[in-house]
């Protein structure tokens, strides 16, 4: 009986052995897999940072060239918008000057020919009038 303890004694002393080595390798297996965890983590971060990082180059060298395009769209409307003022001008000063000499030639013809301008105002007058009857 002796024996037997000896061997139920041995048993258990092996069980727990293995039952230590066991538990001391999952222990090592999971710091292992705590460790590829916490390097996939920071590999992932790094990862992240560079995306941000690129991402905020790509936005100032967009917000650069937008602000360049808007600058020559400027600088474009001015020049454009000078060289309507300007023609505008040229245009009105043309017709100011057109309808100035038209009014002294009519002048000049009215104060030579009188009695035919009051007719034809007259006659002009008639039709005029008749029009406006007619609508």
């Amino acid at each position: 009986m002796a024996d037997m303890k000896e061997k139920a004694k041995n048993g258990i002393d092996n069980l727990a052995s293995g039952a230590k080595s066991a538990a001391d390798k999952a222990a090592d297996v999971g710091n292992r897999v705590g460790n590829e965890a916490s390097n996939v983590v920071d590999r992932a971060k790094e990862g992240a940072s560079r995306i941000a990082d690129a991402a905020g180059d790509y936005a100032g060298q967009a917000r650069d060239t937008v602000v360049g395009l808007a600058q020559d769209a400027r600088d474009a409307l001015g020049s454009t918008g000078e060289q309507v003022r300007e023609k505008a001008t040229q245009a009105y000063e043309y017709a100011a000057d057109q309808v100035g000499d038209f009014g002294k030639e009519v002048t000049t013809m009215i104060r030579r020919h009188p009695l035919p301008a009051v007719l034809v105002g007259f006659g002009l007058g008639l039709l005029m009038g008749r029009a406006a009857r007619m609508i």
